[in-house]
């Protein structure tokens, strides 16, 4: 199998396209009899909801109905019966009591009650003028049933049905109400909730307070409905869209249909799961899957190991070729082994590897040699310039010393690249090492400052250091020191004229110090900062860029911070803030700290 070439791999390929058509074709037969099954779901819980919310209207009808026949008892020639004979009416009305088994009650053409059949303190003189339902009331003097509402003084969720009483001429002599209390409820009829399968969810809700009827998570009768987006059946009934297909919170399909009760503004919500809708079809199809996954089996077990062989290979170099660019001195090498086509591209890229190996040393070497031969004659050039500059051989007119001045100056920054080159093989190569000593944080701040002060003068920049606090830590102080030199140097090149680097320290965690070099730039680039701690990498490239260097102040930067048993990072914010983070005993290896 190792030796096929890829095109007959290719062919093994094609015949696994060939299959996945023929399967294509079953899933679309397998979709459309699904759909099917769906689509009677649909119609069966909308079938069902309307069912419900007529069952509802008529349970409601009937009540209305019923209050209305008794409401011409409670009056006599014109007027409304005494008090206590009213009380006494109420008593007796064992139907209605069934009906309304909360309270029956009557009121005087001011909506003020004047009559109950149960007795209730301080509900009598109460004056309920100011609901709506009520106000509705006596200006239509028609029957209104109100919206689910807590009753006063009572405090107990109810629902109010009012019919008007009238004499012979239609003048207004009071109200007849009677009330359910909602957790008692008995609009929902017991039949339908024992029908309904223990899948269905079945909801009623007050689509115009934004309610719970029936079906509250914590079983009130009225409850507030949950914020948009924390329950998805809700408001996909609540859109306007009457059926349709939800998936919820916890990711399960369900088939829902709706129907709208206008006279309340209830909404009768009945959702199924999916599931119900495939199992049927599933059973269908089971038989065919049963024998074609014997036949298919066979050829999905040759393509995967046909597949295997070659892309395992692949993957690989794919490993292997990232690495590479990830980490430049990695040097491994790929097995030569697999197809034909798999062993001659090992081949190719092992020749490769050892090209760019033999390129590294050869470039190593010649840096190595040429900064050891420049690093001489530069300390004499920038000792002799540092002695005219000082006036030992004699004063120099102004111009002159201005020209030795900026020669010096121009000397020391080619000797500091030529350090971080010889430092940079040095590490690359294993060959740095570092002395661990006590050191003052605060004067090792002071130092760096100092040490810079002559470039930040030259840019236009100020230094600062804020927030310093006074210890000590055991690690090398001149490598952090070079560490902070890189950070300060290149906080001052892309700081605009007049702006502040600032130098700040921190402990972390009680064992960790770390120390932020901030500046107020245009902070590093989004597309460079994945590869800012590379070797010669630079945010502005090419011959015009704006700032001079080798770009390997950082990379030098993250190799002394492993050697400091530390790490070192940035982040954006109002410009540029690198830092360093060391354990304040550096001689002890530590992890980051989180």
């Amino acid at each position: 199998m190792n030796h096929l070439s890829l095109g007959s791999r290719l062919a093994i390929i094609i015949l696994v396209g060939a299959l996945a058509t023929i399967g294509s074709v079953i899933y679309a037969a397998y979709s459309a009899l699904l759909e099917d099954f769906s689509t009677n779901l649909l119609v069966q819980q909308a079938h069902e909801t309307n069912h419900i919310s007529s069952l509802v209207s008529q349970d409601l009808e009937l009540r209305t109905s019923v209050l209305s026949q008794f409401a011409p008892l409670l009056s006599n020639d014109g007027q409304l019966l005494p008090e206590p004979q009213l009380t006494n009416l109420l008593k007796k009305q064992q139907k209605l009591e069934e009906l309304f088994p909360y309270s029956l009650t009557v009121f005087n053409p001011d909506a003020t009650l004047i009559a109950e059949n149960t007795s209730v303190p301080s509900r009598v003189g109460t004056s309920y003028a100011d609901r709506s339902h009520w106000k509705e009331a006596m200006t239509t003097r028609r029957p209104v049933i109100s919206r689910p509402l807590i009753g006063r003084p009572s405090g107990i969720p109810l629902m109010i049905f009012i019919v008007p009483i009238l004499a012979d001429g239609g003048e207004l002599l009071g109200f007849l109400s009677g009330t359910l209390k909602m957790h008692q409820s008995l609009l929902i009829p017991e039949n339908v909730r024992d029908s309904a399968s223990e899948d269905a969810v079945f909801l009623v809700i007050d689509s115009s307070n934004f309610l719970f009827i029936e079906g509250s998570p914590n079983g009130k009768a009225i409850e507030d409905l949950p914020d948009p987006g924390d329950n998805l059946l809700i408001d996909a009934a609540l859109s306007g869209v009457s059926f349709g297909e939800v998936k919820t919170n916890a990711g399960e399909s369900l088939i829902y249909a709706t129907s709208h009760l206008h006279r309340l503004g209830w909404l009768f919500i009945r959702a199924v799961p999916k599931s119900l809708a495939t199992a049927p079809a599933k059973q269908a199809f089971s038989r065919f899957l049963l024998i074609s996954t014997g036949v298919t089996s066979g050829i999905l077990l040759m393509t995967f190991l046909a597949l295997r062989s070659t892309t395992s290979s692949l993957t690989q170099m794919t490993r292997r070729i990232r690495s590479m660019i990830q980490k430049p001195e990695s040097s491994r090498r790929l097995k030569e082994q697999g197809a034909p086509e798999v062993r001659a591209l090992a081949q190719a890229f092992n020749q490769l590897m050892d090209g760019r190996d033999a390129y590294n040393r050869l470039k190593d070497n010649f840096v190595a040699n040429v900064s050891h031969e420049l690093r001489t004659p530069l300390t004499s050039i920038n000792g002799a310039l540092r002695l005219l500059n000082s006036g030992t051989t004699g004063e120099l007119p102004d111009s002159a010393r201005e020209m030795t001045a900026l020669a010096l100056r121009n000397g020391e920054r080619l000797q500091l690249l030529i350090n971080d080159m010889l430092d940079f093989n040095k590490l690359s190569g294993g060959k740095l090492r570092v002395s661990f000593q006590p050191e003052n944080l605060q004067k090792l701040l002071k130092e760096t400052i100092c040490g810079n002060q002559t470039m930040a003068q030259e840019y236009g920049v100020t230094l600062a250091a804020n927030n310093i606090p006074e210890l000590l830590l055991t690690t090398d102080g001149h490598r952090l020191r070079q560490i902070l030199d890189n950070f300060v140097s290149n906080a001052i090149k892309f700081s605009p004229e007049n702006g502040v680097v600032t130098l700040q320290g921190e402990t972390i965690g009680g064992n960790r110090l770390r120390i932020t070099v901030s500046d107020q730039g245009k902070g590093v680039p989004k597309e460079f900062t994945g590869q800012i701690f590379d070797r010669f990498s630079q945010a502005e490239a090419g011959a015009t860029r704006s700032t001079n260097g080798t770009g390997l102040g950082l990379a030098i930067n993250r190799q002394l911070a492993d050697l400091l048993n530390g790490t070192i990072g940035f982040y954006n914010n109002k410009g540029a803030h690198f830092w360093v983070e060391l354990p304040l005993d550096s001689s002890t290896p530590e992890g980051p700290s989180a």
